[in-house]
């Protein structure tokens, strides 16, 4: 039991400013007696991990690690997983949030903070936590089962838990991958799908969706479930990108380029997204999208010699020779010694009988690579 007035508090915020609002209000309300304060999730994790605390107060934009990332160890750490949380998030982040309202976060709170919300939101968590509903207590129950690989009770105990919340999507989809375990693969496949129904937010049902399908080989509608993921978090980009070469593989070309688009649009470092997108669509022989790519990123980095080549290897792939040329040119302006780079330039010289000019290109290679294959067989054959 949680005594809401000795209780200790963990207090995880980037902003000095924020933490001292919160260590004033708490004091004002009479909460708790001992209050601990992070800068980041990973400060606040070696204190969870060295420190009782009986509730954390998390906001979700931190640098290092940020409030769902941090939310995410403590709920896969036995010691930890049961600790009450509050989830504090700007207007603009709500919905980055209510991906996980339902399922692990036990209250949020929006900015700007005020000490009304903040008392009833403490109270009504440690109350939850003190006095679990029936729904719960079977939940809890049904995991200790499942971790002794008792799935059948397990299952029973789910069971009943959705018979006190018949639409909660948390329950269904852990009866969904208990079904799973037991090889009963169409009753998880429908709980899934009724978890995906009944939230529109729940992006872990979508993402075993979009997994279970690939799985089968049921790309199409692994892509649907994946697109609908990437709308919702960021937090399975690279399960997505895997998802959108496999697609591309298969000649599932625009849904696995809208895949790619969002995963772009979600990421973080998006140049670097681009990228690797850009790398993945070459290798598969595709060179329309990444054209419209690799302009944006010339554009925004005019230097970026290694993407200005491949921009001249689509062109060439594509019939361009005058635009492959020029961009081999640029690449060889900028990097003297990029010896592929002029190969490429002797070898388009050579399509157009300007042997002399081939020549040129073909002997600045040997000159820095003397055993140069390419350039020699090239040479011998003008």
């Amino acid at each position: 039991m949680i005594d809401i007035d000795n209780m200790s508090i963990l207090v995880v915020d980037d902003m000095k400013s924020m933490r001292l609002t919160i260590r004033k209000m708490v004091k004002n309300l009479g909460i708790g007696t001992n209050l601990k304060f992070a800068e980041n999730g990973k400060q606040g994790l070696d204190i969870l991990k060295n420190e009782h605390c009986d509730l954390a107060i998390l906001d979700w934009n931190m640098p290092v690690m940020n409030g769902i990332e941090m939310l995410d160890k403590i709920r896969n750490d036995k010691k930890l997983r049961d600790l009450p949380v509050i989830m504090v998030t700007a207007e603009a982040e709500r919905d980055i949030v209510s991906e996980v309202a339902e399922t692990e976060i036990d209250g949020y709170l929006l900015k700007p903070l005020t000490l009304e919300s903040l008392d009833t939101k403490i109270k009504t968590v440690v109350e939850k936590a003190n006095n679990p509903d029936p729904a719960t207590l079977h939940r809890l129950k049904a995991r200790d089962l499942e971790e002794k690989e008792q799935y059948e009770a397990a299952i029973e105990e789910i069971k009943l838990a959705l018979s006190h919340k018949p639409s909660a999507s948390r329950l269904l989809r852990q009866l969904g991958l208990l079904h799973f375990k037991i090889e009963k693969n169409a009753i998880a496949e429908k709980c899934l799908l009724k978890a995906a129904s009944v939230n529109k937010q729940d992006a872990i049902s979508r993402i075993h969706l979009a997994d279970y399908y690939s799985q089968n080989k049921e790309l199409e509608k692994a892509g649907k479930y994946c697109l609908e993921v990437l709308s919702l978090t960021n937090q399975y980009n690279e399960q997505a990108f895997d998802l959108g070469e496999k697609l591309l593989k298969k000649d599932f070309r625009q849904l696995s380029l809208n895949i790619f688009s969002k995963f772009i649009t979600r990421s973080k470092r998006q140049s670097a997204a681009r990228q690797q997108v850009i790398d993945v669509c070459l290798f598969h022989n595709e060179f329309e999208y990444p054209q419209e790519l690799l302009e944006r990123v010339i554009k925004d980095n005019p230097s970026n010699y290694e993407m200005i080549y491949k921009a001249g290897l689509i062109h060439k792939q594509v019939g361009e020779w005058a635009k492959a040329l020029k961009c081999f040119m640029e690449v060889d302006r900028q990097a003297k010694g990029h010896i592929e780079a002029k190969f490429q330039i002797a070898k388009i010289h050579c399509m157009n009988k300007k042997i002399f000019v081939a020549d040129d290109y073909l002997n600045q290679i040997l000159r820095i690579d003397p055993k140069n294959e390419a350039a020699i067989e090239l040479r011998k054959k003008i």
